[in-house]
């Protein structure tokens, strides 16, 4: 009997991945076997991130093959030297053609990895305008850039032209989400939050909203405890949000809950047919 009402509890669990890679080839091989470990621990939907122009055909073709895989299209601050004169309408056209995209990004400023910003500003600033025009919201990868990052979301709002979205792999400090919170952004926590010595990112997952967090995985990249060092995967998004119910010291089905309601208000899944 036991059994049973623990089967029935976890089948009552429903997770949102709200930031995956799956078409990397750390995936070639056994895709279809990857997929059955998410569903098998309730992951419900999922957002493929992009962070190139040339991967969209690649994504849109995973997405088609499974109906929980929903995606962004977007340029990465690392890659903002491949932004040319054709780039957004190149994003535009392929909004237009798939409205399984609900988000425009992997976007941001990277001043850890590369010091060009005024290239990383060249490619998002059309970004964050296409999202505002297309009424997305975006992906923000933020490394090392926060000051930056919310300087121009805040020039934005005041312009009343900043788009909604989300701070991806969130690893910041408790204040610098506050700002964040403050323009009206989400906050994504990832495999980071289960590290021991991960101290900002465990004090921002103790004291965001409950309105305002997502979780994710960012495969096959920062794998959770106690795969540290492996590939990642969807399924491990179930680590993340246990990793935060017990920073928060409330329970596995809450995480789910507030993580997955948060995740379908920030990019309305429901609303693509």
């Amino acid at each position: 009997k036991r059994l049973k009402n623990s089967f029935f509890r976890m089948s009552d669990i429903s997770l949102i991945d709200s930031h995956c890679h799956l078409i990397f080839e750390n995936f070639e091989e056994d895709l279809d076997e990857v997929v059955d470990r998410w569903r098998s621990k309730g992951v419900k939907k999922l957002l493929h991130a992009c962070v190139e122009l040339a991967e969209i055909p690649k994504i849109k073709f995973i997405s088609n093959r499974y109906s929980e895989v929903f995606y962004s299209v977007g340029l990465h601050p690392l890659d903002a030297k491949k932004w040319n004169s054709s780039s957004k309408s190149i994003l535009q056209e392929a909004i237009n053609e798939d409205n399984r995209i609900v988000a425009i990004g992997e976007l941001g400023l990277d001043l850890f990895k590369n010091q060009d910003l005024e290239i990383q500003m060249q490619a998002l600033i059309p970004q964050m305008e296409l999202a505002f025009e297309s009424h997305l919201p975006v992906i923000i990868h933020c490394r090392d850039a926060s000051r930056e990052m919310i300087d121009l979301c805040k020039d934005l709002s005041i312009k009343k032209k900043c788009p909604k979205g989300v701070l991806h792999c969130w690893s910041g400090t408790a204040e610098e989400m506050q700002e964040f919170l403050e323009l009206g952004f989400y906050i994504s926590f990832s495999g980071i939050v289960t590290f021991s010595k991960a101290y900002d990112t465990h004090e921002s997952a103790k004291l965001v909203p409950s309105d305002k967090y997502l979780i994710e995985t960012d495969s096959p990249f920062l794998a959770p405890v106690p795969f540290r060092g492996k590939r990642n995967e969807p399924s491990y998004v179930e680590n993340v949000a246990k990793a935060i119910a017990t920073i928060r010291s409330t329970s596995f089905q809450t995480v789910a809950d507030e993580s997955s309601k948060n995740a379908e208000e920030l990019f309305k899944f429901d609303l693509v047919k």
